[in-house]
C-alpha cells in the first residue's frame, strides 16, 4: 500500500510500487489530464509536477512518488476558474488536437513557479523536451509568456490586506 500526495489530497494505493505513474493517475485515480503518448519519456504528454519539477510520468514507478507532491492538470484551476496559466492558453487558442497541451501546461507551470519572467531562450529551452505533433509551439509559447506577465502584475498589485490611507 503506498500513500502519495496527489492535488494536495493524501491517496491510499495498492499498486505495485514499479508501476508507472501515469497508470495509477488515470486507472486508479481517474485523473485523465496525463495523456499517455510514447511510454518512453519522449513525448511530454504525460508530464506533471513533482515537487514542482516536470516529469515524465509514464516512466516515472509509482514508488518514487510516494512522500512527495505530484500535480496534475485537474491540481490546477476548473474549467470554471482556471489558473493564470490555462487561462492564457484559452486565450491564445493555443490547443489544437489539445492531446499534448496538459503536458505542455505542466512544464510550463513547473518553468513559471520558479521563474516569472523567462527569457525566450529560457523558455524554449525548458518547453524543448515537450512535442505538440499539431505544430502550435508559437501559440504555447504565446500563452506562456501570457501568464508569465499576468503572475508579475498580480505579483506587484497591493495585497488585499493592505491598509489604504
Amino acid at each position: 500500500m503506498l500513500t502519495l500526495n496527489v492535488n494536495g489530497r493524501q491517496q491510499q494505493i495498492d499498486v505495485d510500487a514499479t508501476t508507472p505513474l501515469l497508470y495509477v493517475l488515470r486507472e486508479d485515480l481517474a485523473l485523465n489530464g496525463a495523456k499517455f503518448g510514447c511510454g518512453l519519456g519522449q513525448c511530454g504528454a504525460c508530464t506533471v509536477l513533482m515537487d514542482d519539477k516536470a516529469v515524465f510520468s509514464c516512466i516515472t514507478p509509482v514508488g518514487v512518488s510516494e512522500g512527495r507532491r505530484i500535480t496534475t492538470l485537474e491540481g490546477l484551476g476548473t474549467a470554471d476558474h482556471p489558473n493564470p496559466l490555462q487561462r492564457a492558453f484559452i486565450d491564445e487558442q493555443a490547443a489544437q488536437c489539445g492531446f499534448c497541451i496538459a503536458g505542455m501546461i505542466m512544464r510550463a507551470q513547473a518553468l513559471l513557479r520558479h521563474n516569472t519572467a523567462p527569457t525566450q531562450k529560457e523558455l524554449r529551452e525548458h518547453m524543448r523536451p515537450n512535442l505538440c505533433r499539431c505544430g502550435t509551439h508559437m501559440r504555447i509559447l504565446a500563452a506562456v509568456q501570457r501568464a508569465a506577465a499576468a503572475m508579475r502584475s498580480a505579483a506587484m498589485e497591493p495585497s488585499s490586506r493592505e491598509v489604504r490611507r
